[in-house]
């Protein structure tokens, strides 16, 4: 999750939200970590709803990527379903009793359901991530103290080109963290239980830092003010990964859950930059 976006200007002179508040108001996250700031972090992507719809083009770009999310999610779905049997197969044969072909079935469905989770986090991810930066950056504009600079031609191709780099690095990541669970499946019947339990867990730990670093990569932060932030806002960062993690399976919300997320991620980062939690970026101070 290095640095991507390098061609955005900040403008540090204030990260206030715009007077009057209302549906473009940022989040309140306290200096320091609370009792509330899981829930806090829960409530950021649906927050993110009143901005997508209070912005005409905010919308539109939530249109145009819940159409790929779409088609995405509907070809996944088709393949996991045709090969997630074959998958467990090759680990743990079919049994002939009844009560181990149960097990076998359920460590099928245990496996679909954590396949679609990191299919559904990945696929739209990489066929979305142009769309990423403009999302985040017109989520800054309404929170007010940020102006992108003017587009080009080249500035857009380089975004593109870096957007793309970086995002496959992220879902390598994501993917990794998988397959060094993977092992669990050799473990029958409770092993695939295991392997989707801690998966899913590293799965809503991983959407956190996703969303976060996005806007953080664009003000040129390091990785490791991601890490650190995500670690110091520790109950903030899962309740946000829960709530992203959560989108998938509510119907309709789904096919949004990339601009959701991403404003959302937004959100988060210019609170906590609010908050003090996160300190001036390198394009900030250079201005």
């Amino acid at each position: 999750m290095a640095t991507e976006g390098a061609g955005v200007k900040a403008e540090p002179s204030s990260i206030s939200p715009p007077r009057g508040g209302g549906v473009l108001s940022l989040p309140a996250i306290p200096a320091r970590a609370g009792a509330g700031d899981f829930f806090r972090g829960l409530a950021l992507p649906f927050r993110a709803t009143r901005f997508i719809f209070g912005s005409p083009k905010l919308f539109l770009l939530g249109l145009l990527s819940s159409a790929v999310t779409f088609a995405s999610l509907v070809a996944l779905v088709w393949l996991l379903a045709s090969y997630t049997d074959d998958l467990i197969g090759t680990f743990w044969s079919r049994p002939d009793a009844w009560y181990l072909a149960g097990l076998w079935y359920l460590a099928v469905a245990l496996c679909f359901v954590v396949l679609l989770v990191v299919g559904a986090n990945t696929v739209p991810l990489l066929l979305l991530s142009p769309l990423q930066d403009p999302i985040s950056e017109a989520t800054e504009e309404l929170c007010g103290g940020f102006k992108a600079r003017p587009f080009s031609v080249q500035a857009f191709a380089r975004g593109i080109a870096t957007s793309l780099a970086h995002t496959a690095g992220r879902v390598a990541i994501l993917l990794a963290g998988q397959l060094v669970l993977l092992p669990l499946n050799l473990l029958p019947g409770i092993g695939s239980i295991l392997w989707a339990a801690t998966g899913t867990a590293w799965t809503i730990w991983w959407l956190a830092g996703e969303y976060l670093s996005a806007p953080m990569a664009r003000h040129l932060y390091p990785f490791s003010l991601v890490r650190k932030a995500l670690w110091n806002r520790k109950a903030l960062a899962i309740g946000f990964g829960c709530a992203v993690y959560a989108l998938l399976w509510v119907p309709v919300l789904n096919f949004f859950f990339i601009p959701l997320a991403t404003v959302g991620g937004t959100l988060l980062f210019r609170g906590l930059r609010q908050a003090g939690s996160v300190p001036a970026s390198p394009a900030d101070l250079a201005g």
